[in-house]
């Protein structure tokens, strides 16, 4: 897995396009960057910028913004809605694949530290880079924001963690750390400002300070006016969507407005957003409105349209979900061939793809089969009386064909693994423990591959059975093939467990897994013949 660091750098210009282009430039241009976003908002005067790269690429793509905005900005002349300390305000690093937190706080500490002896210029860092408990919050360490930062600096209780504490009236100060994935998150209300803000304070869990908290857990809150386009905004950071979701924000603001008799009038989303956050919106409208969706990209125009994040521009999910602007995907992916490629590849003189990832495509096309059925029966006039027991059985298929899919290249990539292994040397003792430690972790997983295949098999049966008794039976032929792909995925699972088993160490691990993957095959031979025979049944 590629090592990818996002870095969102927030500069203190939002209106001014060469600017702002000059600072894109600066990123695009460092070798190893990939920028991703670039959202400006004239009211606030400021521009976020969204970009990706190993570790230490994205720390230099930092610098060379940071310094081109030493040439363009000057602080002593701004004015903006959004809270802000410098030119570059804050710049924080997020793990986004491959890397940990603690890899993170190492690029702020790094991006720190030069930009601090490159420009001459007071850093703080936050988050999970902080120093000290009162650092960790951006709120903590803005207040008072750029004017008061001459006096600011004076104190000792806040000397910057890098660079002098000297106030540079271009600059200003820096702010850097590693956090999780923020989502900004405005909520659009046709109302004052100070009615946005009385929003925002009842809302953000710092509320109106220790004795008066808000309800959201982990946001952040302000509420501010739009000029350019003639309405307030409650705006928020999610600290972290797991907690607080974009649904919740959005509802509960709903609520106090309407409490206010204000309209709500849509939202916005600045800079990217992780697709989990967008699926766990989905699925609250799904289950409050009692909803039936099942692809992705369906779920994704929901969310859209019940948050209004189209509102104040389109709103186009492949420029603005991180996982589809940056995919984790293998370089040559399986499932990324054409299916003549696929099997040309099968059959190539190599030992991958074999019968594992065949045996993966078998099950994945088997249950694909079943949610077919499911399909061509759910919302015909003539079977209304089975409609929810469809909306049962089919997300089940639906979400095994996108598992089973997966395991195509995962056992590809299981067998590389082992290849891998054993051709690491073994002229030392040392070397020798190695390479059988490698070897043994690379059976193991080419033993979980398949055995997760049947694993995945094992629980679609029940609904396989009840869909061959009241499934559409113009799909009878497409359910015997669902049945018989099934079994045979098992089959193929049975057999390349059995053979990555016999090199294995550990006896117990072994004995365990083949007394399992021989009871799924069992269960896979008697609930397809029994998936047969009720189909056969109803033909007569």
């Amino acid at each position: 897995m590629s090592q990818l660091v996002e870095c969102v750098p927030n500069f203190s210009e939002g209106s001014n396009k060469e600017v702002i282009d000059a600072i894109s430039g600066a990123i695009t241009q460092t070798p190893g960057c990939m920028l991703l976003d670039v959202d400006a908002g004239p009211s606030t005067n400021r521009t976020v910028y969204t970009f990706v790269g190993r570790p230490e690429c994205v720390v230099r793509g930092a610098l060379n913004a940071a310094h081109t905005a030493w040439r363009l900005i000057d602080m002593s002349r701004h004015r903006g809605e959004h809270p802000r300390v410098g030119a570059l305000d804050v710049c924080p690093f997020i793990p986004v694949r491959g890397v940990s937190m603690e890899d993170c706080v190492l690029c702020a500490q790094d991006f720190g530290q030069r930009l601090a002896k490159e420009l001459s210029v007071p850093v703080y860092l936050y988050g999970e880079a902080a120093r000290m408990a009162s650092r960790r919050t951006l709120p903590a360490i803005r207040a008072g924001e750029y004017e008061g930062l001459p006096e600011k600096l004076k104190q000792a209780e806040w000397a910057p963690d890098f660079g002098p504490s000297t106030f540079v009236p271009s600059w200003g100060a820096t702010v850097t750390g590693a956090r999780k994935f923020l989502i900004a998150f405005n909520v659009n209300l046709l109302a004052t400002k100070e009615q946005a803000h009385r929003i925002a304070l009842n809302l953000r869990e710092q509320g109106r300070g220790k004795e008066q908290p808000g309800r959201l857990k982990k946001v952040q809150g302000i509420g501010w006016y739009l000029e350019e386009k003639n309405l307030a905004q409650v705006s928020m950071n999610l600290l972290d969507f797991e907690v607080t979701g974009l649904h919740m924000v959005y509802e509960e603001t709903c609520k106090e407005a309407q409490e206010l008799s204000l309209p709500v009038v849509g939202s916005q989303l600045v800079g990217l957003v992780p697709l989990q956050a967008l699926l766990d919106a989905a699925a609250f409208y799904c289950h409050r409105e009692n909803l039936f969706v099942l692809e992705e990209e369906h779920w994704i125009r929901l969310v859209v349209s019940r948050l209004g994040l189209d509102s104040l521009a389109p709103f186009n999910p492949k420029e603005r979900v991180i996982e589809y602007l940056v995919p984790d995907n293998p370089a040559q992916s399986l499932l990324d061939s054409s299916l003549r490629n696929f099997v040309h590849e099968v059959g190539a003189r190599s030992a991958a793809p074999g019968g594992g990832s065949v045996a993966a495509a078998a099950g994945a096309m088997g249950a694909a089969l079943a949610c077919m059925a499911g399909q061509m029966t759910y919302g015909r006039r003539c079977f209304e009386h089975l409609d929810a027991a469809m909306r049962r059985l089919i997300p089940p298929f639906h979400k095994a064909v996108a598992q089973l899919a997966s395991l195509v290249d995962a056992d590809a990539q299981a067998f590389a693994a082992c290849l891998e292994a054993m051709k690491l040397p073994r002229n030392t003792p040392e070397e020798g423990e190695r390479r059988a430690a490698a070897l043994q972790e690379g059976l193991r997983q080419a033993v979980e591959v398949p055995l997760s295949l049947a694993e995945t098999v094992s629980l679609l049966w029940p609904m396989l059975q009840e869909l061959a008794l009241c499934g559409n039976l113009a799909c009878r032929s497409d359910l015997q093939v669902a049945a018989k792909a099934l079994e045979t995925s098992v089959f193929g699972a049975y057999f390349n467990v059995l053979t990555n088993l016999r090199d294995v160490d550990d006896e117990a691990f072994k004995d365990q897994v083949h007394r399992r993957i021989s009871s799924l095959l069992q269960e896979a031979k008697t609930q397809a013949a029994q998936v047969l025979d009720s189909l056969e049944a109803r033909q007569a």
